[in-house]
């Protein structure tokens, strides 16, 4: 997997176009610029958590006897999963009484960043090819930081794009997301194939 290929993967599961709502539905009761630093503050809490995963996870993996063909295909069903809700979005708005106080790590660093597809999908790049994990990292850093600028932005774009533009960018991304799923679930199979 190519180092251009490994961002916009990660960029997609992140999902920052369809997690703006969600973002501002949680940060609804805060100050502008206090939004912006609470956004800021979980970005770098999300960007941590996944740091641990891609640096540790193959450990993780391999204490507990999981192969790479098997991460491979649970990384595509995965995968296959979120472009099904992104295609097809559940309710992301988040009740009133969870608003009262301001977001520290969930629900916005985790699950909404740093979910569990994107840990699965860290582990992988590292698993797959760990000489290359220099690499991973900056791909992580850019989808990252495109991520952080867009959600940065959220009510900038939230104003012009609108509602059903958002929602229209999150349904293609979750197309493209459905290809590549399918992609990886039948590169694991063929591997376990290849195995047997």
């Amino acid at each position: 997997m190519s180092f251009y290929s490994a961002v916009f993967i990660l960029l997609l599961i992140m999902d920052p176009f369809g997690n703006i709502p969600a973002f501002l539905s949680v940060l609804s009761k805060l100050s502008p610029g206090r939004r912006r630093i609470v956004i800021l503050r979980e970005m770098i809490i999300a960007l941590l958590i996944l740091l641990v995963f891609l640096f540790f996870g193959r450990y993780i993996l391999s204490g507990l006897h999981l192969s790479q063909t098997a991460l491979t295909i649970s990384g595509g069903i995965l995968l296959f999963m979120i472009a099904i809700k992104m295609i097809f979005p559940p309710d992301k708005k988040i009740e009133p009484e969870e608003q009262t106080e301001e977001p520290m790590v969930v629900p916005l660093a985790v699950p909404l960043i740093a979910g569990p597809s994107a840990m699965a999908m860290v582990i992988l790049f590292s698993t797959q090819y760990p000489s290359l994990l220099l690499h991973w990292f900056f791909a992580l850093l850019v989808a990252w930081t495109t991520a952080g600028v867009i959600l940065l932005s959220s009510d900038i774009l939230a104003r012009s794009l609108g509602t059903r533009s958002l929602k229209a960018i999150e349904r293609l991304t979750g197309m493209i997301l459905t290809v590549m799923a399918i992609q990886m679930l039948l590169s694991g199979i063929r591997d376990f194939i290849h195995t047997l």
